[in-house]
């Protein structure tokens, strides 16, 4: 299937991300941007690898008001967060894959360094697997403003690039478009496999 437009790229993402079990049940969350006032994100409660364009909502970024009146994800505000940050951005995932939810309950501190693994080069302005990449980890909350609110406050002081963890749950990372989205979520989700597999060997 050709991919004419970012939603329609979007949806292959999703199917691609449900066939690697990254999404499991209902879990995760995807969105693309439509322009400087909206987005579409994934409706609440739907299986990822069996989403349809009709499972898209519009939602507008500075308020998260949904003119349709139907309810997306549970984690829209976080989306609308980093649209609003960030505006080069212009699609999010958000996933719960294994790797990612058990490192980031495994790493103790406030951020995982990634250094040594070629891989690194799989994000955007990495040259070489000897600089450092820092992937923030966020505590766990049901409570989405607030924690939206912690990321925005960290944000003031720090870098945020590619995506961060969130403690037990999973990873949201990001591009300028769907195809360096998709690659970051790849590229990040092989590092951390790399990164528990090498503490499984050294015992740490």
């Amino acid at each position: 299937m050709i991919e004419n437009t970012p939603l329609e790229a979007l949806l292959a993402a999703c199917h691609w991300i449900g066939e690697k079990g990254w999404c499991p049940a209902t879990g995760g969350n995807m969105s693309v941007r439509q322009n400087g006032e909206f987005c579409l994100i994934t409706e609440s409660g739907k299986d990822k690898g069996q989403l349809t364009a009709d499972h898209f909502l519009q939602v507008e970024i500075a308020t998260n008001r949904v003119p349709s009146g139907r309810t997306p994800s549970a984690e829209t505000g976080l989306h609308t967060l980093i649209y609003g940050l960030l505006p080069e951005t212009g699609a999010i995932l958000h996933t719960h894959s294994v790797n990612a939810t058990v490192l980031s309950r495994v790493e103790r501190s406030e951020g995982l360094v990634l250094q040594g693994y070629e891989m690194q080069k799989s994000l955007a302005g990495q040259t070489s697997h000897l600089e450092q990449v820092i992937i923030p980890i966020f505590d766990n909350s049901q409570n989405i403003p607030s924690l939206a609110a912690e990321i925005a406050e960290w944000a003031q002081s720090h870098p945020l690039q590619y995506g961060f963890l969130i403690r037990g749950h999973g990873l949201t990372c990001w591009g300028k478009n769907v195809a360096e989205a998709r690659r970051h979520l790849e590229g990040l989700e092989f590092l951390f496999q790399c990164e528990l597999q090498l503490r499984l060997l050294e015992g740490k």
